[in-house]
């Protein structure tokens, strides 16, 4: 699968992904580009999930209507992503188009098992 990555992303997570294509969407000079206009020059390029770690993006966007799916992560810092990487990783690799997975949940659970400890 072709995938985006959102500047947000942490860039270990793509070694993870290395029977799909990821760009980040710097090397593409899109790292100016607001949401709607990245979703959408995204799946003109032919994208078929973008991972972001923005948790608002299902908020300021209509998602309904995507040809891409939307894996957003549970933070954009790699040490809280990399414990969930299997997860993730069943998420990006289950993906349909127009799918949206939302994975932040997985943060309280982080800070709920660390209580417990």
């Amino acid at each position: 699968m072709k995938i985006l990555f959102d500047q947000n992303a942490p860039r270990p997570l793509a070694r993870f992904l290395s029977n799909h294509q990821v760009i980040r969407a710097a090397e593409l000079d899109w790292s100016e580009l607001k949401n709607g206009e990245l979703l959408l020059v995204a799946e003109e390029a032919g994208f078929q999930i973008f991972v972001t770690a923005d948790r608002n993006l299902a908020y300021q966007q209509n998602l309904k209507e995507r040809k891409l799916a939307i894996v957003v992560l549970p933070s954009g810092q790699w040490p809280e992503v990399k414990p969930h990487v299997p997860l993730i990783l069943t998420a990006i690799d289950s993906c349909e188009p127009g799918g949206f997975v939302d994975l932040t949940a997985l943060r309280f659970m982080d800070s709920g098992r660390a209580g417990n400890e």
